[in-house]
């Protein structure tokens, strides 16, 4: 038996079990688009006259995020959107996923930007990994952070747009508890809990987004990603951590909104009892920002 869409008696595409409910393409689509324009509304993410970079290495979270941004605000004259990839130098994935992404950005009409470690740091992801024997993560995760966000200041960006979906915001969550940082764990949210003009504001639009609804849009409504996990994604402790909470959803469903919601109640005074944890200052060696006396990027760079 074909399941029905709760709202017009089409043949559905989703069954949501957190909330009971099918949904077809069109109304699946619409609930989606509402709800990332909620987050972005409540959360004030985009404002007027923004420049709006949006860090995308063509996976799905990535390449919904921009097709959104540049279907909410790429009409509208005092608002700016563009794109930054990131070529880490992991041959066999990274050069794929930069074909999509060229791909969609002449599609959308997106300036589109590209930066490697090679340039930057004079060594690519491959060759760090087969030198340092290191968890490709560690390096990998900062580094690219790093190049986000001095770039996309270089060229003016007010806010960036990450591609961060629900999953990913709960494992952050997972991930800091189990490693005692209070100071990552408070940064966490739609955006950060402070300005610098060094730092430009990330924000994620699709925060309040499971990450299989990601996927169902961007298939559903064509829009092209690359569809492949990196190769050094299971050397890490999200791998486990993302295994443990699908567990958990599949056998309870609502568990990821249960925890992001009692998150987001508890933010606020987190933030208020360790506001002198993790201040942002700038690093004396790259002029970057940072929480850390040296910042993380120039420490690793320096143990190459």
């Amino acid at each position: 038996m074909v399941m029905k869409c709760f709202s017009c008696n089409n043949p559905a595409v989703i069954y949501r079990k957190y909330e009971g409910r099918a949904w077809c393409k069109k109304h699946f689509s619409k609930q989606l688009e509402a709800k990332v324009k909620l987050t972005i509304r409540n959360n004030k993410l985009v404002e007027r006259g923004d420049k709006i970079c949006v860090a995308l290495s063509g996976g799905k979270d990535s390449s919904l995020t921009l097709y959104l941004m540049n279907k909410f605000f790429g009409k509208r004259p005092d608002i700016e959107v563009f794109a930054i990839t990131i070529n880490e130098g992991i041959r066999g994935y990274r050069d794929k996923s930069i074909k999509v992404a060229k791909e969609l950005c002449k599609e959308l009409g997106i300036r589109h930007y590209i930066f490697s470690f090679k340039e930057e740091f004079g060594k690519s992801m491959d060759e760090i990994i087969k030198e340092k024997k290191a968890r490709a993560c560690t390096y990998c995760g900062v580094l690219r952070r790093f190049i986000l966000n001095k770039k996309s200041r270089e060229l003016g960006a007010t806010k960036l747009a990450t591609g961060h979906n629900l999953d990913d915001e709960i494992q952050s969550i997972f991930i800091n508890n189990l490693k005692g940082d209070i100071g990552r764990l408070i940064r966490l949210g739609p955006k950060p809990p402070f300005t610098r003009k060094e730092f430009v504001t990330r924000i994620k639009p699709l925060r309040e987004i499971p990450e299989k609804e990601t996927a169902l849009y961007c298939l559903l409504n064509g829009i092209k990603f690359h569809n492949s996990r990196c190769p050094n994604s299971k050397d890490s402790i999200r791998y486990d951590v993302r295994k443990f909470i699908n567990e958990m959803e599949e056998k309870y469903p609502g568990t990821k909104y249960n925890i992001i919601r009692n998150f987001d109640t508890m933010l606020p005074a987190l933030r208020s009892y360790f506001a002198d944890t993790g201040k942002v200052k700038l690093c004396p060696k790259c002029g970057e920002p940072t929480s850390r006396e040296v910042c993380k990027a120039c420490e690793l760079l320096e143990s190459l």
